[in-house]
């Protein structure tokens, strides 16, 4: 499912600003309504792919806080894993996707690293729910996003994002090995294709209906 799109409507103004030649949505032209806005977060551990979901799927430049890695980082960012990682989020990532003509996601991505995680209840403030990336070559790394999102009582859903050359693991083993509930949807998916992203985007709106309908 892609995002919504459609062209402004004659002699009507945007009720945003766009940039160059972005397509506007149907609530941006029609100022009879308004969208329904979604806050959702991105979290897990170091190098897991939370900058890459987050670019892959938004709709307009996201916002990146990319920064080059130093010899400080020497001895705290394990690049076992990733060893061309050369540079790491120190604030956040920020995206949007238009998922149906009015319900507007708004996607932030929170850094990886222990020394940055005090940002975290910033970030999650007013989100509906949580997306948990996982890498199976290091399982390990996502328990304190689990942990953090039990405490606080955030929906979430876990997707593991498969990288080139790792070993492939069903869903309900990862969710064994995390000891994650029966309840908590688990999912394979790919960072870097948009649908992918999108299907798991839309598993975790569906699971933060069900935990909160209200």
């Amino acid at each position: 499912m892609d995002s919504v799109v459609s062209d402004a409507a004659p002699g009507v103004s945007p009720l945003v600003d766009v940039e160059g030649d972005e397509p506007l949505q149907p609530w941006q032209t029609d100022r009879t309504r308004a969208p329904v806005a979604t806050k959702i977060v991105v979290a897990g551990g170091f190098g897991v792919g939370k900058t890459t979901l987050v670019t892959t799927v938004s709709e307009i430049t996201p916002l990146e806080t990319e920064a080059l890695m130093t010899e400080a980082s020497e001895g705290h960012d394990d690049l076992t894993a990733t060893p061309d990682k050369s540079t790491t989020t120190v604030a956040m990532d920020f995206g949007r996707i238009t998922l149906h003509d009015d319900l507007v996601l708004y996607v932030f991505g929170t850094p990886g690293q222990q020394r940055f995680w005090f940002m975290w209840d910033d970030l999650v403030r007013g989100a509906i729910g949580a997306v948990v990336l996982a890498d199976t070559r290091r399982l390990k790394d996502c328990w304190p996003a689990l942990d953090y999102f039990e405490s606080c009582g955030l929906p979430y859903v876990v997707a593991v994002n498969h990288f080139d050359g790792s070993e492939r693991f069903d869903p309900e083993d990862v969710r064994e090995a995390l000891s994650v509930p029966a309840h908590i949807p688990v999912m394979i998916m790919d960072a870097r294709r948009r649908i992918s992203v999108i299907e798991t985007l839309l598993s975790l709106v569906g699971h933060a209906l069900d935990e909160t309908p209200e």
